[in-house]
């Protein structure tokens, strides 16, 4: 268990993370546990990974909270990380050895994941997350929340303020200390980008979906995604599907 006294932060997000949201988490997680902060996560794909991943970089303890025993490993996939994170810290779990994982155990296992946590980070997230629920929880115990712009489900927990925005670790000192964190800039987004980035968060993320969504003609459709593309706003990824993936989009 994590040392009375310790600060603590939980890093959160989407198991189908962009490759920039994993990147985030792994610099955030590196460059907080270099400062002391303990990194707590849910061992899953993703984000997950991605936080335990930057707190071992740093040389440093990482807790996984599971939603299995802790002798399973789920993902097996993540057998090497698992035996990286008892190397430096540990595996955490409510269910008795050799439990099975089930779908209903994992958004139960939120609420530690929350409740061991002095800050908890979104890094990236999906309308309906399993981090939203934690996110949920930490708030209903008092915990600040904290968030990255630029995936559908941070952008929302933003713009409703249930989280406060996030540019990099000296935001999770700032917030631990009392201080506020500092405001993102909203980005500044006109004609049809503006038009098409709202289609994006609201699920259309092809061009022909995009140009029945916003009615815009296929061709402004594929000009503008491809002016945002090369202006690193997006990703295009399998079967031509655009995602948003700059910060403050």
């Amino acid at each position: 268990m994590p040392a009375p006294g310790q600060r603590t932060v939980a890093l959160v997000g989407s198991r189908k993370a962009t490759g920039t949201g994993c990147a985030w988490a792994r610099a955030l997680a590196c460059t907080l546990a270099r400062r002391g902060f303990l990194v707590i996560s849910g061992g899953a794909f993703g984000i997950d990974a991605a936080a335990h991943e930057g707190a071992l970089s740093a040389e440093a303890p990482t807790f996984a909270v599971l939603g299995c025993g802790v002798d399973v490993t789920y993902p097996d996939r993540h057998g090497p990380l698992f035996s990286r994170i008892l190397g430096q810290g540990g595996l955490l779990t409510e269910y008795a050895p050799g439990t099975p994982p089930r779908a209903g155990q994992f958004p139960a296992r939120n609420r530690i994941t929350a409740a061991l946590a002095d800050a908890v980070v979104v890094v990236e997230a999906a309308y309906r997350s399993g981090a939203l629920i934690t996110a949920s929880l930490a708030r209903g115990l008092g915990i600040p929340v904290l968030a990255f712009a630029g995936s559908p489900g941070t952008d929302s927990l933003l713009q409703r303020e249930l989280a406060m925005a996030l540019a990099d670790a000296d935001d999770v000192d700032a917030v631990l200390a009392g201080r506020p964190a500092a405001r993102l800039a909203a980005p500044t987004l006109a004609g049809n980008a503006a038009v098409l980035f709202s289609a994006l968060r609201e699920g259309a993320s092809t061009p022909g979906l995009l140009s029945r969504k916003t009615g815009l003609p296929l061709p402004a459709v594929m000009a503008a995604l491809a002016e945002a593309e090369l202006d690193g706003w997006l990703f295009r990824g399998p079967g031509n599907q655009f995602e948003v993936i700059r910060r403050g989009c």
